[in-house]
């Protein structure tokens, strides 16, 4: 066969890969391999194998092969058919021997000085070394050693930012605290052409930053930038890109603006219906506002589309969640955790089902593990605290609200919690500072969603007499909610104790007026008007009846 005719056939395998015809493309390979004996068609002949999915046919031959040990391609491609096989310990030794630092820097130089680079060509390879150090990262997660991984993960997307899919790992498993996710983003090197991959890395990490700094992120992307390549064609931009839209709308619901997230995924699904990530914010927002029809429909469909995915059977969880049918909805979340048990909001979504019915034990069960597997995700211990807090185990609950602060030093949630638990052990100084700094960390302007924490942090400041303050706050409250007894009752009884009858007695009455038969008011308006009555003929009659209260 002339050199012509073999060239000829490599085209013909190169075209029946690109056309997906991998039986016609090992056919092909395996005659060109047969007649050069060269190692670039060997190359191609494995590769066409394992497109077609014969990955011990691909395997046997790479390992066959005499350069496999010392080609990284090789050794790569062949660790591929390993891990198709589920072979995870020898797809680690076919990888070979490899030492990274806490930090996820590669510290074996002997692999480093073998490395497999093309960088220069048109198409900007990415390095095999970044390649080959992902791959060990999803073997020792499959082998449940996600420490391990979460180095290795991190190794890759140092040795080539390019290298997403390592990225995407190490934020989808939680893998990162906040703090680590920023300096992970920082040590990067990117190429000066790469900025914009640099801001889009900074928009897919957790976002608890203010308002402006985080959309500040998001014009950057979405500002035009002149195309370079052809000098006079339309300007190109990342405005309306899907991924992109979907990093807004996870920001969205972080600050509790549900309405406006839901509004908006529920036009990205419109354009592009089985975006996942899109799909499990939508859900979270539908949860949020209790969209139980949306929910149905949502889940339906998944279950139609991915049977397989742990996604569908988390979204018909959170349907029999949202109407209150728990026990099935913890089957299903358990469902979710046995396909995928590294998906995180099935194990917070088992937690909470348990948990919505009193049943302690079981939640915290499932947040202990959630805990376990994802060391970067605060939520775990905050519930865990939530639910010590439920059982009055306040100084428990103050200790796992500080390791979920430590995780994430920005959610705001969590200092509302230690104000609350704070609060509970009469520390009422403490209460306040934890309160005022959770309003310090609300990154968009307040919502009704905080309404409660300026109620907590009113209650706190009436109990160290500081009165003038509290009524600023339960009226700040009531600015966002005119439909909170626990706010005109507390208005009105620091209304009571600074002996402001007329106004105390309003306010016991707006209280009542929204629930009429509660104890509190209905005593304390009664008190408050005898101590009106009394007021002219003894001054003081009031505010020793008060003090009684305080």
């Amino acid at each position: 066969m002339r050199e012509e005719q073999i060239e000829k056939l490599r085209g013909v395998v190169r075209d029946c890969v690109s056309k997906h015809l991998y039986s016609s493309a090992i056919f092909f390979a395996d005659k060109v391999a047969a007649v050069t004996a060269d190692p670039a068609d060997i190359y191609m002949q494995a590769q066409a194998l394992y497109l077609g999915r014969h990955y011990r046919r691909a395997f046997h031959l790479l390992n066959a092969s005499q350069i496999v040990l010392r080609d990284l391609r090789f050794r790569y491609l062949a660790a591929k058919c390993l891990e198709e096989l589920k072979e995870w310990d020898q797809c680690l030794l076919m990888l070979g021997d490899g030492n990274v630092d806490e930090h996820g820097n590669i510290i074996d130089t002997k692999e480093c000085s073998s490395m497999y680079l093309d960088k220069d060509g048109e198409d900007r390879e990415i390095n095999i070394i970044s390649a080959i150090c992902f791959l060990r990262g999803k073997a020792y997660e499959a082998l449940e050693n996600r420490s391990e991984a979460r180095l290795w993960y991190k190794a890759a997307i140092k040795a080539d930012p390019l290298c997403y899919e390592a990225l995407e790992c190490l934020i989808e498993g939680d893998m990162l605290s906040c703090e680590e996710e920023t300096n992970l983003l920082a040590t990067l090197q990117f190429s000066p052409k790469d900025g914009w991959l640099s801001s889009f890395y900074s928009c897919l990490v957790k976002k608890y930053e203010k308002e402006n700094v985080v959309e500040t992120k998001f014009k950057e992307l979405e500002v035009e930038v002149a195309n370079t390549k052809t000098p006079g064609k339309s300007l190109c931009t990342l405005k309306n890109n899907t991924d992109l839209l979907a990093c807004k709308a996870e920001y969205y619901h972080q600050c509790g603006e549900y309405q406006k997230c839901f509004e908006l995924t529920s036009i990205l699904l419109e354009k592009d219906p089985f975006h996942l990530k899109c799909t499990l914010v939508h859900l979270a927002a539908a949860m949020e506002l209790g969209h139980s029809n949306e929910l149905y429909l949502m889940s339906c469909n998944l279950v139609k589309d991915y049977p397989q995915k742990a996604l569908s059977w988390f979204a018909v969880g959170c349907y029999y969640y949202c109407i209150k049918k728990y026990d099935q909805s913890r089957r299903y979340f358990s469902k979710a955790t046995s396909l995928d048990g590294t998906f995180a909001p099935a194990w917070i979504g088992y937690g909470n089902a348990y948990a919505a019915q009193e049943e302690g034990d079981q939640a915290m069960s499932a947040y202990r593990t959630a805990a376990r597997l994802f060391p970067g995700c605060h939520l775990p211990s905050l519930y865990i605290g939530m639910e010590y807090m439920r059982t009055h185990s306040f100084k428990l609950a103050e200790q796992f609200f500080m390791q979920a602060q430590a995780i994430c030093h920005s959610d705001p949630l969590v200092y509302n919690e230690l104000g609350v638990v704070a609060y509970h052990m009469k520390e009422y100084k403490n209460a306040v500072w934890w309160f005022e700094n959770t309003l310090a960390n609300v990154p968009s302007s307040l919502s009704e969603m905080w309404e409660p924490t300026l109620v907590n942090l009113a209650h706190a400041l009436r109990k160290l007499k500081r009165y003038i303050e509290a009524i600023a706050y339960y009226e700040k409250a009531l600015a966002l909610s005119t439909r909170s007894l626990s706010t005109y009752a507390g208005l009105a009884y620091t209304y009571h104790l600074q002996d402001n009858f007329t106004a105390a007695i309003t306010h016991y009455h707006k209280a009542l007026w929204i629930k009429s038969d509660d104890q509190f008011c209905t005593e304390m308006l009664t008190l408050a008007l005898q101590d009106e009555c009394q007021l002219g003929t003894n001054p003081k009659a009031g505010t020793v009846r008060s003090q009684l209260f305080t």
